[in-house]
């Protein structure tokens, strides 16, 4: 029997838009009422382990317990009423979960206190819950404002709960999220500031479909833009810059793995502004890097190149200015669009209704990792005699063989996967390092650099490319090293 789950989408709004957009909703009735919820968990966190959390909220004098586990548009929920404000461990998955001895340990981690105004509405076809949440979550002394619109389908098709996404978010900025009020009381608690968010390891069951596999690539992705885009959104990161990227190019490349089931009418267009999104990130990752692994360097060393001072302000103004365009990228109408756009079609696209897309992701992944691997070798071959532009492209192919390998890997054994990983990684650095020389080399073009700063950025340039020599050698015994390891796939 199917778990039950919840079908919803989450928007951070502006207190400011709340307005705009219930004018913008389709007519119903509003209910307005305050809600206090008290998320539990054990003293060893086991269920914030588990991907879980465990709620009891009242309103109106009643208080109903609700368990919730998963990320994405569909999560596992359980609910019942309980006569207390204690949770009973009894109930749901609680007593799987939770060890017997842990059951007894639930205590209050933190609380959330919201106004929430509903409103049930009909649109295409489709019946769907309209709430809109202002308030707080509290941890002991800390506490984080909360301004939220949701959208829970009730009835009908999730289409439509895309479709109704669509109109609201043209009424006013409306940013996807895919963290929880769980999540954000969890990160509070923890006392560690917002930090930029890697993409969690995809894990897949043995029977996993094809479908089930890009689905589960998709939305960790997808998770991993919006966490980063809104970090980017509050603060200037060069982390979360390179996160947003990583996770772009990933689902990217998730798209040309699995281009073969995934194709449809609306297969390029996401494609496309994946890549606008990716190429949005460009010109601050690659400041980053000179500045962080070049200038930096260089400042610590005992002979300073002439003009190295001037350079390091002149990067660093420009590195702002590259970041201030990402920010302007995931603040914009394109991206909020492009997020709506992309979650709707990995979770309803008409790809999904293709026969391809039932098969096991099993036998498919063998084929991916096949063909990837056989054109890492193929091409890498002799990497010593390619020029820049034959080694560029054995960086790439190398590095959907990578995201293939990862995206894939939970359905073999881990021991055998994480040691042909290592090996790819291996290939990747030096291939990534060879890459930055000669992005080093075009970085400064339209920089307008003083003359001070042009002459140490190109000092430096000619320093790094020194070592180019001793990479390309690294990265053939890498090369071979790969060739030579079985693969994990069988």
């Amino acid at each position: 029997m199917p778990e039950p789950q919840e079908i919803e989408l989450k928007f951070e709004c502006a207190p400011e838009d709340i307005g705009r957009i219930l004018d913008a909703a389709p007519d119903g009735e509003d209910d307005t009422r305050e809600l206090i919820s008290v998320y539990f968990d054990t003293p060893d966190l086991d269920l914030q382990k588990a991907g879980a959390a465990l709620r009891v909220r009242e309103c109106k004098g009643q208080r109903v317990q609700t368990f919730k586990r998963g990320d994405g548009m569909a999560r596992e929920e359980h609910e019942a009423p309980i006569p207390s404000d204690a949770p009973d461990p009894r109930l749901g998955p609680l007593p799987d979960l939770l060890p017997q001895g842990a059951r007894s340990e639930l205590k209050p981690a933190f609380h959330v206190r919201v106004t929430r105004r509903q409103r049930l509405v009909q649109f295409d076809g489709a019946e769907i819950e309209l709430a809109v949440d202002q308030g707080e979550v509290r941890g002991g002394k800390r506490t984080s404002p909360i301004s939220e619109v949701e959208l829970e389908l009730k009835s009908g098709r999730p289409t439509a709960l895309f479709g109704l996404a669509r109109e609201l978010s043209h009424a006013a900025p409306l940013y996807l999220s895919f963290a929880s009020k769980a999540q954000r009381g969890q990160a509070l608690i923890s006392g560690r500031p917002q930090q930029a968010h890697k993409a969690a390891k995809v894990e897949l069951v043995a029977d996993a479909t094809i479908a089930d596999a890009f689905q589960a690539i998709g939305r960790s992705m997808l998770q991993s833009i919006t966490a980063n885009a809104e970090l980017l959104r509050r603060q200037s990161d060069a982390e979360g810059v390179h996160q947003l990227r990583v996770a772009t190019r990933t689902l990217r490349s998730g798209l040309s793995n699995f281009k073969s089931v995934v194709t449809d009418e609306r297969f390029e267009a996401v494609k496309e502004e994946l890549r606008w999104l990716s190429k949005a990130c460009d010109q601050a990752r690659n400041l980053d890097v000179f500045a962080e692994d070049v200038v930096e360097p260089a400042a610590k060393g005992p002979a300073w190149p002439t003009g190295l001072a001037a350079l390091k302000s002149e990067i660093e103004a420009a590195r702002e200015r590259a970041k201030s365009d990402v920010v302007q990228a995931v603040e914009s109408t394109r991206f909020r669009d492009l997020m709506i756009e992309v979650t709707s079609w990995v979770d309803t696209g008409a790809w999904l209704s293709r026969p391809p897309s039932g098969e096991l992701a099993r036998d498919f992944a063998h084929e991916v990792l096949q063909k990837r691997r056989r054109k890492v070798v193929k091409r890498g071959k002799d990497l010593a005699g390619l020029d820049d532009a034959g080694r560029h492209k054995v960086r790439i192919e190398a590095k959907k063989l990578r995201y293939a390998a990862e995206g894939f890997q939970t359905l073999y054994g881990r021991k055998a996967a994480d040691r042909f990983i290592k090996q790819l990684k291996d290939l990747q650095d030096e291939l990534g390092e060879l890459n930055d020389i000669v992005t080093g080399e075009t970085l400064f073009k339209d920089l307008g650099l003083s003359a001070d700063a042009a002459f140490a950025a190109g000092e430096l340039v000619g320093r790094r490319a020194e070592h180019k020599p001793d990479h390309i050698a690294a990265g053939a015994k890498a090369l071979e090293k790969l060739a030579d390891t079985d693969p994990f796939w069988g």
